[in-house]
């Protein structure tokens, strides 16, 4: 779908509920194409990273941790740096 920027300005809450509901927009500016408005696709991330077998679910809620004593590391600092580094590749 084709919306000249104009048009896009007075309805930008419409446009953007188009985008999120799958259309593609492309806003022109005097007929020629400068932009396109398309959703996220990685908007449920969490649950990507789950289908793909990536990430697991939690059994229970979590509990508030413990305070953690100065200079220790444990499994959390690992597991945080292993999330991290997933997250980081995937934005790549």
């Amino acid at each position: 779908m084709d919306v000249s920027v104009s048009a896009f300005r007075a309805e930008l809450k419409s446009w953007i509920e188009r985008s999120k509901a799958g259309e593609d927009i492309v806003i022109t500016e005097r007929g020629v194409p400068v932009a396109r408005l398309s959703a996220v696709g990685c908007a449920d991330l969490i649950t990507e990273l789950v289908q793909e077998g990536l990430l697991s679910l939690p059994a229970s809620p979590r509990a508030e941790p413990p305070a953690a004593v100065a200079g220790e590391s444990g499994p959390a600092t690992e597991s945080k740096g292993a999330v991290a580094a997933l997250f980081s590749r995937r934005r790549r």
